[in-house]
């Protein structure tokens, strides 16, 4: 849920185990044949049907826009400028 309010968004599921290692080992197979041009959409046809698990909270989008502007600021800051304080 938390990731849904944060940034707005609705989450899906699979119903898979390790899901995160799923989805590198789709883009490291859409890695190896991107010379044939084979889309990553075509990679992961095979996947598993997600299911909606969650939907944004009504009301959290703006509690959570500033705080996703200030965190994009400070996140820029550390790139283009690493060693300065923020």
């Amino acid at each position: 849920q938390v990731l849904s309010d944060v940034f707005n968004a609705p989450v899906y599921t699979i119903d898979t185990t390790n899901s995160a290692c799923l989805g590198s080992a789709y883009r490291a197979i859409h890695g190896l044949v991107a010379e044939t041009n084979v889309s990553l959409a075509d990679v992961v046809k095979l996947a598993p049907e997600p299911r909606l698990a969650v939907t944004p909270t009504t009301g959290a989008e703006e509690l959570y826009r500033p705080l996703l502007k200030r965190y994009a600021e400070l996140e820029q800051k550390v790139i283009y400028n690493p060693t300065s304080s923020c």
